[in-house]
């Protein structure tokens, strides 16, 4: 045993001298490798390549992995991004639109001066009520009462329902029914005027019902103008309702009722006019009209 082990011990001796001889050799003579040489430097190629696979192999998934973190992270930002630019879009198209609507108000304002204009703002709208009544920012301490007429640049929306101190509740004429009449007139440049009142409301055609009291020689064609003729006593006269779609009669032909559609956007009301009637000069004509 003692034997075999030193015998072990000298080839592994023998065969490390060798091994030094040759790399020796070989760093002396790299231009000209021999046989010993190839096949060394083969097998440490071999070797390397061995090692070297799987390290690449890992390292590539490793780089993959934050490649894909990378372009998550950054498919967040650039999402933000454009959530963020739709916003804006969306906002700047709501401030123009309101700009707008502002810009035709304060052009009707200075055409209405027997009246005193009041802008006022919606600020609620109940889905239930929605074509009925919406609230608005004004109410007793900016001088609006029950009744007061509400317009847009477009024509007339509605009356104030009730007034509270800081809002109000103002009723659309796509909420009017029987009780809630307006004295109104088809207007013609050459006379003749119509006249009849504004009752209610049709759902199904989104028209106003202008049901006709006066009747005239000549028809009623549709694009002819609708406007309030102030002898109700609320409204004054000569705000825009709407124009005439269609004419239709009742089941035995006595009354006919115009379809009038709206001047006014009634489904999308947000910026307001409330007229007051208490100015120095109509006071006085009133007063002299009452005597």
């Amino acid at each position: 045993m003692p034997f075999l082990r030193n015998k072990k011990l000298f080839v592994f001796l023998i065969g490390f001298i060798i091994l030094v001889i040759l790399i020796g050799y070989s760093l002396n003579n790299r231009d000209n490798p021999n046989t010993a040489e190839k096949f060394l430097n083969d097998v440490v190629g071999w070797g390397q390549n061995v090692i070297h696979t799987p390290v690449n192999f890992v390292t590539d998934i490793v780089a993959n992995i934050k490649d894909f973190k990378s372009t998550y992270e950054e498919n967040q930002v650039l999402r933000e991004q454009i959530a963020q630019h739709k916003g804006l879009v969306y906002q700047v198209q709501e401030l123009k639109k309101e700009n707008e609507q502002l810009r035709n108000n304060l052009n009707i304002t200075e055409t209405i001066r027997d009246y005193n204009p009041i802008q006022a703002t919606v600020i609620a709208r109940s889905p239930e009520q929605w074509l009925n009544e919406v609230t608005i920012n004004k109410g007793e301490q900016h001088g609006i009462k029950q009744n007061m007429v509400v317009i847009t640049a477009e024509g007339m929306v509605g009356k104030v329902k009730t007034a509270n101190g800081f809002t109000s509740k103002v009723q659309l004429l796509s909420g009017f029914d029987e009780y809630n009449r307006i004295s109104a007139m088809i207007s013609r440049e050459e006379g003749g005027n119509i006249y009849g009142m504004i009752e209610g409301f049709d759902k199904e055609t989104n028209s106003l019902l202008f049901r006709i009291i006066e009747e005239s020689d000549t028809d009623i064609e549709e694009g002819e103008l609708v406007v309030s003729s102030g002898m109700g006593g609320v409204f004054p006269a000569g705000l825009q309702i709407g124009t005439v779609k269609d004419v239709v009669s009742d089941q035995y032909g006595l009354t006919r009722t115009a379809l009038v559609e709206p001047a006014a956007e009634m489904y999308e009301v947000n910026q307001v006019i409330v007229l007051d009637r208490s100015i120095e000069g109509v006071e006085e004509s009133e007063t002299e009209g009452d005597e």
